[in-house]
């Protein structure tokens, strides 16, 4: 019983260290991402032109979007992992590891417009979405094109800061849709934020926690109110598959960002209206 447990700690001590060690981003896993975001940006633009439903839940057969819309009004935040083929078959990641997921959320009485506004008042990132948003910036702004900075925090077992730099455009689809795809530019890892320790770790030279961060939104005004749909890409370093103590953060992170992303938003807006 003794060495059993001798062994569960050598195993959870050495699960650590590769947690804390670096994983270098190689430019194969870029390029076998880049490809995996080409194949899911072509899929969105039909959506966007009107050859697809444009939202995921009318994708749906007649009982499953029944089922879908049900929960959004019981006030369900409803999560769906979603996996972009090339030609059939799985984009291989070489190095690395996707994380593709889908949230919709119904957010009842509020317009487009509110929505929207409430999306692009970055100043207020670290309020709406505290303590996931430590601190944002708009860099610049073209119309309706945005560079954004933010500086990101997760804690999930281990602890990741991250300086993240993003770009980020308001497509409308009409007057009741915007489409809004938001595609990380930079991602810094921060070593020992808020002390005078703290460093920029090299990018694509860090522990390859998010090594890229993609995020589609997409709404629809209806009747009873706004549908908030966002789609996320996450690229991660590759995890090997008995290292239990980094799994849980690479692979359940990006869903519960989601998750927490779309109710702080819903939280927001239905206590402003």
């Amino acid at each position: 019983m003794r060495l059993k447990g001798w062994a569960t700690v050598g195993w959870l001590v050495a699960a650590s260290a590769v947690a804390a060690s670096a994983a270098e981003l190689r430019p194969e896993t870029v390029r076998a991402f880049d490809r995996y975001v080409e194949l899911t940006e072509e899929r969105m633009r039909a959506e966007v032109e009107g050859r697809s439903p444009f939202l995921w839940l009318d994708r749906l057969d007649l009982a499953e979007r029944d089922e879908v819309l049900a929960r959004l009004r019981s006030g369900e935040v409803v999560i769906e992992r979603l996996r972009t083929r090339d030609g059939g078959e799985e984009v291989d990641i070489p190095s690395g590891m996707v994380h593709h997921w889908i949230g919709t959320v119904l957010i009842t009485g509020v317009t487009l417009d509110e929505t929207i506004a409430l999306v692009q008042d970055y100043d207020r990132y670290p309020e709406v979405y505290a303590p996931d948003v430590q601190a944002s910036a708009i860099r610049s702004r073209a119309g309706d094109r945005f560079e954004v900075y933010l500086r990101l925090y997760t804690k999930k077992i281990l602890t990741w800061v991250a300086d993240t730099e993003h770009s980020v455009e308001f497509v409308p689809v009409g007057d009741t849709r915007m489409h809004v795809p938001s595609r990380s530019t930079r991602i810094l890892e921060i070593e020992h934020p808020d002390t005078p320790r703290e460093r920029a770790r090299p990018e694509g030279d860090d522990r390859g926690f998010a090594w890229r961060l993609n995020n589609y939104c997409s709404f629809e005004e209806r009747d009873e109110g706004t549908l908030m749909q966002c789609e996320s890409i996450t690229l991660t370093r590759g995890i090997p598959f008995l290292l239990g103590v980094v799994r849980p953060f690479v692979t359940a992170v990006p869903r519960e960002k989601l998750t927490l992303t779309l109710e702080a938003a819903r939280r927001r807006l239905t206590a402003a209206s």
